[in-house]
């Protein structure tokens, strides 16, 4: 007889964390809602919604399999669903861990929604309060040593291995050259995966024929896809991941990437087997230096983002202290949109997995939006719909705090804003492109070198008190043709806003 229904999210995918860490076979319905409002409530990236949607329903048929009661339906919104649920089954109380986004959260408690508290990560929202609260500046380095202390990864007596808390002065290095990259790991279809991929395509109005969408095979949909992606990575990447893993590379769209984001994302890995796996990786031989750039990614920069979202509070998405209002451009939108090398290349990428690594990320496609000043809302929602690894609790803080500054400095004391001079130095993409990387006016001159200069110019009166930005804004005092740059910078915006750039 049923007693409980047990709500999981399709980024709870876990069958031992959350709500399912007490369920009962004989007295649990397990109810999965697929929502209209998910599905084609925004113009998500066919690859993003495939992986959602398939990865739910194999968990689903894998809880079947080990004899639960399962309901997985579809319906306009998961309030929708849930009342479907109790129409059908009674009105019997409903359970659910701590959903990842406020906006559900308010939604399912007002529904009357009991919860278990979310430990889909190492740090509880209320620990990391605890934290938070007694900071002057919320540095991440500062909350990364705490955390290697409080786990026991990677110190000894308080002290971190090999005499250094970070290696990131070692893991900076430009593309290689002459360099083969190992194969990445692909993932067979079956017969759910089809099925999906055929509903998504009439979800995103794709027509199938031969010429239509279809899913790459990158991403796993089960949880045996995601542990044989975290094997691969620690057997064939994760000794090269440090020194490159700020590099972009023109002949490969990971370089030694763990493509593990995903899963930690949705539940289908959690980050203590990741990084005890990692862990044992590490005392057979891996290199510090790679290790320790894994690890800081996993219980530092993650558990600081998450435990961020939810300390600053739902108004912090709509901060925009730039005063940035330009539209989106529609080179995020449309690769062909642009013959900037670098942006054509990352948003190509973007196009056909949903995803790039973390430097494109912020010194390609958000440096692009901050220093032509597009809305950070837009393209925040932009980031969200695009991105497989995307969510709420994600995006928001990575995007207002870090990518956009538009927080004004409460998580990064300076913006990320660069010119062409890093991207020739870190990418390959200079060589061959229709800009000059150190030019800055021109109608060849570096679209990135004019704006980060404009963008300087712009905001000079709010970061000349910042001590992080006196070198640049000293720098951008000794400019001799800064006339010259503002009128190129007005062409370059204009430019951009017709997909001509």
């Amino acid at each position: 007889m049923i007693e409980r229904i047990l709500y999981v999210a399709h980024d709870h995918l876990n069958r031992h964390r959350g709500v399912l860490k007490s369920a009962n076979l004989d007295s649990d319905l397990i109810v999965l809602v697929e929502s209209a409002r998910m599905t084609s409530g925004r113009p998500w990236h066919p690859e993003r919604l495939f992986f959602l949607i398939s990865a739910a329903r194999h968990f689903a048929a894998e809880l079947e399999s080990e004899g639960f009661q399962v309901r997985y339906l579809k319906a306009a919104t998961t309030i929708d669903g849930l009342k479907q649920v109790r129409a059908d089954f009674g009105d019997l109380p409903i359970h659910s861990a701590e959903p990842s986004s406020f906006k559900q959260l308010e939604q399912l408690r007002e529904f009357g929604v009991t919860f278990t508290p979310n430990d889909f990560f190492l740090t509880s929202r209320p620990d990391f309060k605890l934290w938070a609260d007694r900071q002057k500046t919320f540095v991440m380095e500062n909350f990364y040593r705490a955390q290697r202390v409080r786990l026991g990864i990677m110190v000894t007596a308080g002290e971190p291995d090999g005499g250094r808390w970070n290696f990131d002065a070692d893991n900076r290095l430009p593309p290689p050259k002459n360099y083969t990259w190992p194969a990445y790991l692909e993932h067979n279809r079956d017969e759910i995966d089809r099925q999906v991929a055929a509903e998504v395509q009439a979800i995103t109005g794709l027509v199938p024929d031969a010429e239509s969408w279809q899913p790459t095979n990158t991403w796993a949909t089960t949880r045996a896809g995601a542990l044989a992606q975290l094997a691969y990575f620690i057997e064939h990447h994760l000794a090269g991941f440090g020194p490159y893993e700020d590099a972009i590379a023109g002949d490969n769209w990971a370089l030694h990437h763990s493509l593990l984001s995903p899963y930690l994302n949705n539940g289908l890995l959690h980050a203590d087997e990741v990084i005890r796996a990692v862990l044992t990786a590490y005392r057979a031989g891996a290199p510090i230096g790679s290790v320790e750039a894994f690890v800081r990614q996993v219980i530092g920069w993650r558990e600081y983002i998450n435990g961020m979202y939810w300390f600053l509070g739902p108004e912090y998405r709509e901060k925009n202290e730039l005063g940035a209002t330009r539209k989106l451009l529609p080179l995020f939108t449309d690769s062909s949109k642009t013959k900037m090398a670098c942006v054509k290349q990352v948003v190509g990428d973007v196009e056909t997995r949903a995803w790039a690594h973390h430097i494109p990320r912020l010194m390609v496609l958000s440096n692009l939006a901050l220093v032509t000043g597009t809305n950070p809302q837009e393209f925040l929602d932009w980031m969200r719909e695009q991105f497989i690894d995307a969510a709420e609790w994600v995006m928001v803080p990575n995007i207002i705090g870090m990518a956009t500054h538009a927080d004004g400095g409460q998580l990064m004391t300076k913006p990320y804003a660069a010119g062409g001079a890093y991207l020739n130095k870190m990418t390959q993409s200079c060589k061959g492109c229709a800009y000059d990387p150190k030019k800055r006016v021109g109608e060849d001159a570096c679209p990135f070198t004019t704006l980060y200069w404009d963008f300087l110019d712009r905001h000079r009166d709010r970061f000349v008190t910042n001590h992080r930005m006196s070198q640049q804004i000293f720098g951008l005092n000794r400019l001799s043709d800064l006339p010259e740059l503002r009128v190129r910078a007005q062409q370059v915006l204009e430019g951009l806003d017709a997909g001509e750039i």
